[in-house]
């Protein structure tokens, strides 16, 4: 038999509703204003009068941006340190979470490596030091300067070093049974049955790469080899669209720099936007997989 629900339970699961309800609401709308923005036209977002609602509708923001021809070139940087900066993250956590994951005596020195990652995640060398390495090594202004400096994300390979420890030890018995060595043991049997946490592994990567903005800020002293984030702040706190964007004087002034931040706002979001909904259930199970051992 069901029993109903008492009073204060049902008023309570009201609040609830409501909270999140105006809580959603407070996350989406700012949102929502910036693509009412960049949809308004040069009046109407100048003077500050657009909500949600675009007002006196026009593209004239997206096209002087597109036609400025600086986002292509932000674009492509941004895509190449993405899908190589990702790639290389995945291939590295899965070569070091695999030894990390073996009992300490399997694996001499496991535990000196071990606590060498942590106190490099948790300590860092310093800003300045970290920057005259990258500089002696040759790599101000080259795209290898955004991608080697993470090349081990570290808290991704703990996750993943606990997921290789709930495989079954039968599984990977068998195989050494069967002839296999660590390297086979580990493309063979280990990453087949980690995809969940391996998915999760590459959400990360790819949108802390897409998102990066202060490395290339630092890294980047021209502004041909700025990713699409850095390109976006360079455009929000410049006091000149024209020195960033490089259209004609007439042309610019059709769009106000309200509308123009918030086009470019827009237009370096829709790419995760459009990916997340695909990949949130391996993002879900693979933190509920990894982070948890069993």
């Amino acid at each position: 038999m069901i029993e109903s629900k008492s009073l204060s339970s049902r008023l309570f699961d009201i609040f609830n509703y409501v909270f999140l309800a105006l809580f959603a609401l407070a996350c989406l709308f700012p949102m929502l204003h910036v693509v009412a923005v960049s949809l308004s036209d040069r009046a109407a977002s100048a003077g500050g009068f657009v909500t949600i609602y675009p007002i006196r509708f026009t593209l004239a923001n997206y096209e002087k941006i597109i036609q400025a021809g600086t986002i292509y070139q932000a674009a492509r940087i941004s895509v190449q340190r993405t899908v190589l900066g990702t790639a290389l993250n995945l291939l590295l956590t899965v070569l070091t979470a695999y030894p990390l994951s073996k009992a300490a005596d399997s694996f001499k020195g496991r535990n000196v490596f071990m606590w060498f990652f942590v106190f490099a995640m948790l300590f860092s060398g310093g800003l300045i030091p970290w920057f005259l390495v990258i500089r002696s090594l040759g790599l101000i202004n080259k795209l290898w300067a955004l991608i080697l400096p993470g090349a081990v994300p570290i808290w991704n390979v703990i996750l993943t070093m606990n997921f290789f420890r709930d495989v079954p030890k039968e599984i990977e018995e068998a195989a050494i049974i069967d002839g296999a060595n660590h390297w086979r043991i580990l493309w063979s049997v280990f990453v087949p049955i980690s995809v969940p946490v391996l998915a999760t592994m590459t959400l990360f990567s790819a949108v802390g790469h897409w998102n990066a903005w202060f490395d290339g800020m630092i890294l980047m002293t021209k502004s041909t080899m700025y990713p699409l984030q850095t390109f976006l702040r360079s455009i929000v706190v410049a006091t000149n669209l024209q020195a960033v964007l490089t259209l004609d004087p007439k042309e610019l002034y059709e769009i106000s720099d309200r509308g123009a931040r918030a086009a470019t706002i827009v237009i370096t979001v829709v790419p995760i936007l459009v990916v997340y909904p695909f990949v949130q259930r391996y993002f879900i199970t693979g933190i509920r997989l990894g982070a948890v051992k069993g």
